[in-house]
């Protein structure tokens, strides 16, 4: 279980097994038997690591595969949140903009793709 969604964060993110090895600073056999689920119980340090690559939040590797809302949060979308942050948004203006959002994707929907 947990294998099976390190794996797929980590092709998302586009990077190979040595890659997110080397960034998590744990061995690529180590990762691959994790993700192979050969190592079906790894520590919360090596999961916390690999979360941090992966641009997840720990939940979203141990959480049950039923209480899981569609997607994990990926990388590209962390960075979206954080630039959106940096720019000064707060929380509570998002609502704001879910007009601007419905929009695009009313444009979206009207236009033939070129």
């Amino acid at each position: 279980m947990i294998g099976r969604k390190i794996h797929r964060l980590r092709k998302e993110n586009g990077l190979s097994l040595s890659e997110c090895a080397e960034r998590a600073n744990i061995s690529k056999s180590y990762l691959s038997n994790i993700e192979r689920n050969l190592n079906q119980n790894p520590s919360i340090a090596i999961i916390e690591k690999l979360a941090g690559v992966l641009g997840v939040d720990i939940h979203a590797l141990i959480g049950n595969d039923a209480d899981d809302k569609g997607q994990a949060l990926t990388g590209e979308w962390l960075d979206f949140v954080n630039e959106l942050r940096e720019s000064g948004v707060k929380k509570e203006q998002l609502q704001e903009f879910k007009s601007v959002i419905e929009f695009a994707k009313w444009k979206n929907e009207r236009l033939p793709d070129k």
